[in-house]
């Protein structure tokens, strides 16, 4: 049995009637962890289990710290996570939860996987938390799935970070022969790698991340996801931070489901009407999900978003 759980695909109505077109919605939000993270990482911890590993160790805080630790319970393997002192008291909560030790080191997330990777012995399985080909083929089950219950979509719609998402989509939709369904990857202004990296023409990377979008901050996208760009349709979109948090307010009351702004951020797309989605009749869109922002959390950076906007 996989750690993940088939995740249901549903038409929006609300969605389908601001972005013009007819929205599909894969629902990665309601995995048991909170986002598709569990798929990747699951496969993964599953096969290092098989091979021998007899602990899980992580660098992230995040969702993809969340779904290791998830994975570990559920395996009966200890789980040590390493998280950065920005990692919010809810995190930590919810890492706790799922019994998993955590060690709290360093200001950002580089200076806590530094830490995590000094601290591998032999019988340790590292999980990245995008740059492993184990998880680009665990997260293309969910593009298994979509195939199995709808007709091709015309684009899919996602949200990149360290692209570990992309690369998960790209190879699903190659193995059900979707290969020439465009992918439309969407980031936030603040921490918008890759679509910097397309412009330059090789990876390029950041030098703080600028966004409350913070699952989003990888500040470079791996090295297979920028390849994808000269293999796969691909169009880069960029949204702000307050398009991303008012898709997340306005996606709650219309599907009453919280997600982060990360996952706002693709969504953002289709409340604004964008231009992106013009030509395309049935669109897919990734709800990534997200576990660590709360209702508060987002409605303060809204309010903060928009001080921002009055000052300029």
């Amino acid at each position: 049995m996989p750690l993940h759980i088939e995740t249901p695909l549903i038409e929006s109505r609300s969605l389908s009637s601001a972005g013009h077109c007819s929205v599909w919605l894969k629902l990665e939000a309601l995995q048991p962890p909170g986002s598709f993270k569990i798929r990747g990482i699951g496969a993964a911890c599953e096969e290092y289990s098989r091979r021998g590993a007899r602990r899980f160790v992580s660098s992230s805080g995040g969702n993809a710290g969340l779904a290791v630790a998830y994975a570990g319970r559920r395996l009966a393997t200890p789980v040590t996570v390493v998280v950065p002192e920005t990692t919010s008291a809810r995190a930590r909560e919810l890492l706790r939860q799922e019994a998993a030790e955590i060690i709290v080191h360093g200001a950002s997330w580089h200076e806590a996987n530094v830490l995590a990777l000094s601290m591998i012995e032999e019988s340790d399985a590292f999980l990245h938390p995008f740059d492993d080909p184990l998880l680009w083929h665990g997260h293309a089950t969910m593009v298994d799935e979509l195939a199995r219950s709808m007709p091709a979509p015309d684009a899919v719609v996602l949200s990149v970070g360290g692209g570990g998402l992309l690369c998960g989509v790209i190879e699903g939709l190659h193995r059900n022969g979707l290969g020439r369904v465009p992918v439309i990857a969407v980031e936030t202004a603040g921490a918008a790698s890759f679509n910097r990296s397309l412009l330059a023409g090789q990876r390029v990377e950041l030098e703080a991340i600028r966004s409350v979008a913070t699952s989003l901050g990888a500040k470079r996208v791996c090295e297979r996801a920028f390849q994808w760009s000269t293999e796969h349709p691909i169009h880069s979109v960029v949204v702000s931070d307050r398009a991303a948090l008012d898709a997340c307010e306005r996606f709650l009351a219309d599907h009453r489901l919280l997600v982060e702004p990360a996952c706002g951020a693709g969504l953002a797309l289709a409340y604004a009407g964008s231009p992106a989605l013009a030509g395309f009749a049935r669109v897919a869109f990734i709800v990534c999900g997200g576990a660590t922002a709360t209702i508060d959390q987002i409605r303060e950076w809204s309010a903060n978003a928009a001080e921002e906007q009055e000052d300029l």
